[in-house]
């Protein structure tokens, strides 16, 4: 294997100290270089392909021009990753870069943040009180999110409670009384279901209704055919269902399938998320949309207001999630 080029090497080429090299590249703003140096070390740096250590440029600049997304480690579908790519498209223009990392619950992150000497931390995933600590003596900006709040921050908005109660407002406009929620079976992600189904509970009740069926609903047509039986039997019938996102509710449309049943006129089902495939359901899938463009806006806004010692800008949840209405509710 080649070996890779280092400053030494770009110093010997141009002719000059691995210092010039160095004030070159990182454009140091106290150092008088002239012109032709600086062609000198630049063409050098194009001829042999160096490419500078972007830890040797945090350890000279205190941090990196990194915004490190700290994830749980959960299952993620296309939701995060559009905010990942959103995020991306909003850091770029302050020559930020997002890069995200899973942790573990209980796993502590000091060993992440002291390699990679991010500009800011962004965190879905809950953070230790030590590792708060740690963060917060080395002057990393953190934001956090509903899902998982840091002492002493504003939180960029994570609406889920929201989202639930948006779900029951539809069906009760739409004329249901007795609803269902169908849960998701994995308890890593009890942060966005708990908070759901909270949500919509506080809407049934304020809304005069009785408390919804809860049921899990596994990702398959088999099971979740069985909460379909059981929703549809007595003589109180639920006649629509919450479902905890999209893929439930694919899952549970699969089973209305298997028990020749079809939405909304047995079961009406809203979802939560707008996948792209929501469309494209069997019938088109009526859904909440998170809205995750200007969610990542807003992320941006408060890391560049954090990292300008800038209070952080307002945020209304309320303008985030979206009511999308299709066929199935």
């Amino acid at each position: 294997m080649a070996r890779a080029v280092t400053a030494k090497d770009v110093a010997k080429a141009a002719g000059v100290s691995q210092a010039t090299v160095s004030y070159v590249i990182n454009d140091h703003p106290d150092q008088k270089i002239s012109a032709a140096t600086r062609a000198r070390v630049l063409d050098a740096v194009a001829d042999l392909g160096y490419t500078p250590s972007s830890a040797a440029r945090a350890l000279r600049k205190g941090s990196s021009d990194l915004v490190l997304l700290l994830l749980p480690d959960i299952p993620f579908g296309p939701v995060v990753a559009h905010l990942m790519e959103q995020l991306t498209d909003e850091l770029e223009p302050f020559g930020l870069m997002a890069v995200t990392r899973r942790i573990r619950a209980g796993t502590p992150v000091s060993s992440l943040w002291r390699e990679l000497r991010p500009a800011a931390m962004v965190t879905i995933a809950p953070l230790s009180e030590q590792d708060e600590r740690e963060i917060h003596a080395a002057g990393i900006p953190v934001i956090g999110t509903a899902l998982a709040p840091v002492s002493g921050v504003d939180m960029s908005s994570g609406p889920q409670t929201a989202i639930g109660y948006m779900q029951v407002e539809h069906l009760a406009f739409m004329g249901h009384r007795r609803l269902g929620y169908a849960a998701p079976d994995d308890v890593r992600v009890a942060r966005f279901f708990g908070p759901r189904l909270a949500g919509a509970r506080a809407a049934c009740l304020a809304l005069g209704l009785d408390q919804p069926v809860v049921l899990e609903v596994p990702l398959d047509a088999g099971s979740a055919a069985l909460a379909v039986d059981a929703w549809r039997q007595g003589l109180d019938p639920v006649t629509a269902v919450c479902a905890y996102n999209d893929d439930t509710a694919f899952a549970l449309l699969a089973g209305m399938h298997r028990r020749g049943l079809s939405a909304p006129g047995d079961l009406a089902v809203i979802g939560v998320d707008n996948i792209p495939l929501a469309a494209l359901a069997s019938p088109p899938l009526t859904t909440v949309d998170q809205n995750l463009d200007p969610v990542a806006a807003q992320i941006a806004r408060e890391i560049t207001a954090a990292l300008q010692g800038a209070p952080p800008p307002d945020t209304d949840a309320a303008e985030v999630i979206t009511l999308v209405v299709r066929a199935s509710a």
